[in-house]
């Protein structure tokens, strides 16, 4: 016969325990990021940058000093981390995918293009900003390029967001949808020797520091 007391005991420790276990493998299945995501979570960081380009474009404007190694280090965080590898993802695991799939070609095609477009502008920036940026007809090419760069992302990884992602997880199978996921975790350690996307955050907020508009609460308006 078996114990009643003994029964109810180990019952009670087993529900008890369910919901421990149930947080833990939440908790791990939350930490897995969906390719999508992991891609719009970048823009985010790209987004910070746009910032800080606009606020040069702002001090240029009012004929105000800036650091020139915010320039420089806000480029080439753009190079290595939008362009080698971000932009790089969607060129080497999306875009042929699309094409394969004769799905929305004609958007990639514009958003190839202005890949190209975008690390010409970037190759401009870095030159004018390691030459010092002391000579008024550079500070006004710098302008017109850090604006350029602007006005094209910014529709850009919006139409990203809205179109081009949502419409990817609809031409792969879950399986490869889930496998590139894993794809894009292993080529951010081997470019950035670990969590790629942590280190850049880091990085754009020492830039917004440098020209004090970290302070998110400054962007709040007075109404």
């Amino acid at each position: 016969m078996v114990d009643r007391r003994h029964w109810i005991t180990g019952a009670g420790l087993a529900l008890a325990a369910t919901p421990i276990f149930a947080q833990q493998k939440k908790e791990e299945e939350d930490e897995d990021v969906s390719p999508a995501e992991d891609l719009m979570r970048e823009h985010g960081v790209l987004k910070r940058v746009l910032l800080i380009y606009r606020n040069i474009v702002e001090r240029i404007d009012g004929n105000r000093e800036f650091p020139p190694d915010v320039v420089t280090g806000s480029a080439k965080l753009i190079r290595d981390f939008v362009e080698n590898y971000h932009e790089k993802l969607e060129e080497d695991y999306l875009f042929p995918r699309f094409k394969k799939a004769n799905r929305l070609t004609d958007l990639v095609d514009v958003l190839d293009t202005q890949h190209k477009r975008g690390r010409t502008l970037t190759d401009r920036t870095l030159k004018l900003a390691q030459a010092g940026l002391k000579d008024p007809a550079a500070r006004k090419q710098l302008r017109g390029d850090l604006l350029a760069f602007v006005h094209m992302y910014e529709p850009h990884e919006a139409r990203e967001d809205t179109v081009l992602f949502p419409a990817f997880k609809k031409i792969v199978s879950k399986h490869e949808y889930d496998a590139l996921g894993e794809e894009f975790e292993k080529k951010e350690n081997q470019l950035f020797h670990g969590d790629g996307f942590e280190k850049n955050v880091a990085a754009v907020e020492k830039l917004e520091k440098a020209l004090g508009i970290y302070d998110l609460s400054q962007f709040t308006p007075a109404v």
